[in-house]
Parts: C-alpha cells; sequence; structure tokens
C-alpha cells in the first residue's frame, strides 16, 4: 500500500500580466522502492530529496499553470519519468515550457499505479481546461489540484477559466465521492469531501 508525502515549495504564480507569491503541495505517493510525484512545483532540488532513491513512475500535472508545472522538466530530466498532463491544458503549459512536449497525456478514467495503489484521473475542468484530480480509494483521499480547497471551489477569475463549470465538476466528480473522503489540495490545508458538500 502506498503512503502520501506533503512537500511545501514556494515560488510565483503568472497569468494574465501579473505575479503573485504562493506556496504550493507538492504530493508524493509511494512506497520505499517507487513513488509518483503530483505537480512539481517551484524547487527541481527539494523534489527530487524528497523522492530520494525511489524510481520515480511519472509527475503528473493536475493543471497547467506555471506555479504547479515549473520544475517538471527538470525532475524528469533528472529521473527519466514522464511528463503526464491532459491536452486541454496545452495552452497554458505551453506559456511556461514553449519547446518541451509533455511526455503523454492523461485521459478521464485513466488508472495510474503506484505502490499497488490506483489512482484514478477524474477529469474535472473549470479552474482550467484539462484540470484533473486524481482519486484514491483505497487511501480514502483524493487530489484536487486547485479544484477544490478548503472553503470551495478554486479561482476562476483569469485566462482559460470558468465558474459554471467548476461547480459543475465539483458536484458531479468530487462530491460524489464517499463524504470522508480526504481532499489534498494544490494549495494550503487539507479538507474533507463531507466539509464542502454544500458547494
Amino acid at each position: 500500500m502506498a503512503r502520501i508525502e506533503r512537500l511545501v515549495t514556494s515560488g510565483t504564480f503568472s497569468l494574465d500580466g501579473e505575479t503573485f507569491d504562493v506556496d504550493n503541495n507538492v504530493w508524493i505517493v509511494g512506497d520505499d522502492t517507487e513513488a509518483v510525484v503530483i505537480d512539481a512545483a517551484h524547487d527541481a532540488a527539494a523534489i527530487l530529496h524528497a523522492v530520494g532513491s525511489r524510481h520515480l513512475l511519472a509527475i503528473v500535472c493536475t493543471h497547467g499553470h506555471d506555479d504547479h508545472i515549473d520544475a517538471a522538466p527538470e525532475v524528469a530530466l533528472r529521473t527519466g519519468a514522464p511528463i503526464l498532463l491532459h491536452p486541454g491544458d496545452l495552452p497554458l503549459w505551453h506559456m511556461r515550457h514553449p519547446d518541451l512536449e509533455p511526455s503523454a497525456t492523461l485521459a478521464d478514467g485513466q488508472v495510474i499505479t503506484v505502490a499497488s495503489t490506483d489512482l484514478t484521473v477524474l477529469h474535472t475542468p473549470g479552474h482550467s481546461p484539462g484540470a484533473v484530480c486524481l482519486s484514491a480509494p483505497a487511501l480514502g483521499v483524493v487530489f484536487t489540484g486547485d479544484t477544490l480547497f478548503q472553503g470551495g471551489p478554486g479561482a476562476t477569475g483569469r485566462s482559460f477559466s470558468d465558474k459554471p463549470t467548476i461547480l459543475a465538476s465539483i458536484r458531479t466528480r468530487l462530491l460524489t465521492l464517499p463524504r470522508d473522503t480526504v481532499v489534498h489540495t494544490g494549495h494550503g490545508t487539507d479538507t474533507t469531501i463531507a466539509a464542502e458538500s454544500g458547494i
């Protein structure tokens, strides 16, 4: 069974001509021999240190905003791990990495297995067109990137985002999960499906 590790990294988020300082959650799911990184944000050296000698199976991007993908190419280069991104977010990816393509695409229903634990891709557009969450029922968790936070949905006030779409994604894809599911977010603290069920 996989375990979950959280690494907080700091950097900036830039879109629509504005830049903000941000702290990001980098999630590492695996065991003593293999792992998956969810959102390689800001600090490749810190991520590589956290992964250590384990075989990195994949770098999964919950979406294409630059603060979630800026360290992905270096981590991939150092480990040989593929970068996985939903094709809906390729325009955002190319804003940050214009001369590099992700290794492979993510699709709704796709299963990524690490340490005998399945992570199922849920396409949850709204924060961005290709935003995804990763559901791990065996661990009782879902990794929501910037789709769902403690206190409500992710931001939709910038390019490529849409509030009705994110609300529909949350209601149909996330609030249908078991109520005790722990929500591991892209920024800030955890919540649960039950706590956010009033959305």
